[in-house]
């Protein structure tokens, strides 16, 4: 009787397992919860990525040339500027 407890426990076990791992596997990486409202030097900037739209806040992921990240607001005209000076730059 115990070794039948013990595999429905372990099936049991298996299948929590499973589950977590699976929800886990679907999230965004990357999502800004908030947005930089100054202006940015464009000079200071060496890639961008738009968010995962799974996310919440749809934005842009600036990255400086220290490889920090900074989300800003896509809408905003100076990100636009900066978007073209990055896409404008030779790699």
């Amino acid at each position: 009787m115990k070794a039948v407890h013990i595999l429905l426990l372990c099936m049991l076990g298996a299948a929590l397992l499973a589950s977590v791992l699976c929800n886990s596997g679907n999230s965004p990486v990357d999502c800004c919860f908030d947005f930089v409202k100054n202006r940015l030097n464009k000079n200071l900037m060496s890639s961008y990525e738009k968010t995962d739209p799974r996310c919440s806040l749809r934005g842009i992921v600036l990255t400086t040339k220290k490889g920090r990240s900074i989300c800003v607001d896509a809408k905003q005209p100076w990100v636009k500027t900066i978007i073209d000076f990055l896409e404008k730059k030779p790699r």
